[in-house]
């Protein structure tokens, strides 16, 4: 059955306000619950970040009064829901628990993104960029069980594999070819404006998540990690949001965004396990779609165009959190050696790349390396965890 969320009413932006009994919502069981509810919880935060700061940098830039107390009303419902979403998460779960989590979001959220994304060039973008997370998430896993003495397997529930990606300290790359060639939003599909902002956000909202928490932790290889990883994360930031035309209207930026949180609650009210959760999605759907029908009145009255020229006239088949262990293994055994050049990808280091390689790392190890040195003295051995079979690309890459 289609859903076309412009035809749809939900509930009035007067009627949105909660009280905080209303906001107190209880947590998910961090033992107990499905890892992917924990990955939806931790995307829509994401997502509900990024309308909130869109909408605080639209108003910077609007110069109508009636529309800033718009956004302004709509933005206070947004921050209430960001914390409800973000509330979800246990107070129980560590810190590099919850990393682990995060870590989990962004490889099989993007790559199920990739496996869908019909243009070949953004495609392309989102393949390049789950190769690092997956990385990451092998970097963390060693952390986790040398700070913690817990194995990550716990966590991801061998949903997603832990092994190495493509390795940590070749991700630092010139800031001029982390900039990608943007899409063209005349003839682009709506899915594909709706998969940029969506990775943008999850992307945006780790790079904050590991710039705040990093610096709490007092052993010192944590410290590192976090801040390293944590600049790769702005390169991530910067190379998705540079997916995003540049030409679109502030209104039409507005209209896009709201869409696609109506299009993330659906998805995920429909394929949620949690009753109580999946409670949570659905009001917020409704919430949602009454801030898309102010964001599609403010598109036709100051942009002068109709919603469905720039919107799809319906939902697309909704966003699952599934296993993507094959669909990795093959990326990492054709393109594990990918580096950028200008809006390009090359599988040869080049001179830029080479002299910023030599400046971050001044010829020592980086931390996302020492974490593996130092937990393979600790533990005995380093950690990984994988369904089968042996690394994909190991023994022809080099990888650890």
């Amino acid at each position: 059955m289609t859903f076309n969320p412009l035809q749809e009413r939900g509930i009035p932006l007067d009627r949105q306000l909660r009280n905080w009994r209303e906001l107190n919502v209880d947590p998910i069981d961090p033992d107990h619950s499905d890892p992917y509810t924990r990955c939806r919880v931790i995307a829509m935060n994401g997502i509900e970040v990024e309308a909130v700061m869109f909408s605080h940098q639209f108003a910077r830039h609007c110069p109508d009064p009636l529309v800033k107390q718009q956004l302004a009303e709509v933005r206070y419902i947004e921050a209430q829901q960001q914390k409800v979403v973000n509330w979800l998460l246990p107070g129980l779960a560590s810190v590099l628990e919850t990393t682990l989590a995060y870590e989990q979001v962004a490889v099989d959220l993007t790559a199920w993104v990739a496996r869908m994304e019909p243009d070949p060039y953004l495609k392309q973008a989102y393949q390049f960029g789950v190769l690092e997370d997956f990385d990451h998430l092998y970097r963390y896993a060693n952390l986790f069980e040398m700070i913690e003495h817990r194995r990550a397997e716990k966590i991801v529930d061998g949903l997603t594999e832990v092994m190495p990606g493509r390795p940590t300290y070749l991700h630092h790359r010139h800031p001029i070819d982390n900039v990608r060639a943007p899409y063209d939003r005349s003839v682009t599909e709506p899915i594909s404006k709706l998969h940029a902002l969506t990775i943008m956000a999850a992307e945006q909202q780790t790079m904050n998540f590991y710039m705040n928490v990093g610096p709490t932790y007092m052993e010192p290889i944590a410290r590192q990690l976090y801040q390293e990883i944590g600049l790769i994360e702005e390169e991530h930031v910067t190379h998705y949001e540079s997916l995003v035309d540049p030409g679109e209207t502030w209104w039409e930026m507005l209209l896009n965004h709201e869409y696609n949180e109506c299009y993330l609650y659906h998805s995920f009210m429909e394929t949620e396990s949690d009753p109580k959760v999946k409670a949570v999605w659905e009001l917020h759907l409704n919430m949602e779609l009454e801030h898309l029908r102010i964001a599609a009145e403010l598109f036709k009255r100051h942009d002068g165009r109709d919603p469905e020229a720039v919107v799809a006239p319906y939902l697309p088949a909704p966003v699952t959190f599934e296993p993507n262990k094959e669909y990795v293994r093959e990326l990492l055994a054709t393109q594990i050696d990918y580096t950028t050049i200008g809006t390009g990808y090359v599988q040869e280091m080049h001179e830029r790349f080479e002299k910023l390689q030599a400046s971050i790392h001044g010829g020592e190890k980086p931390p996302s390396e020492l974490v593996i040195d130092e937990n393979r003295a600790k533990s005995g051995r380093e950690y990984r965890h994988q369904t089968e079979g042996e690394h994909p690309v190991a023994s022809l890459r080099g990888i650890r």
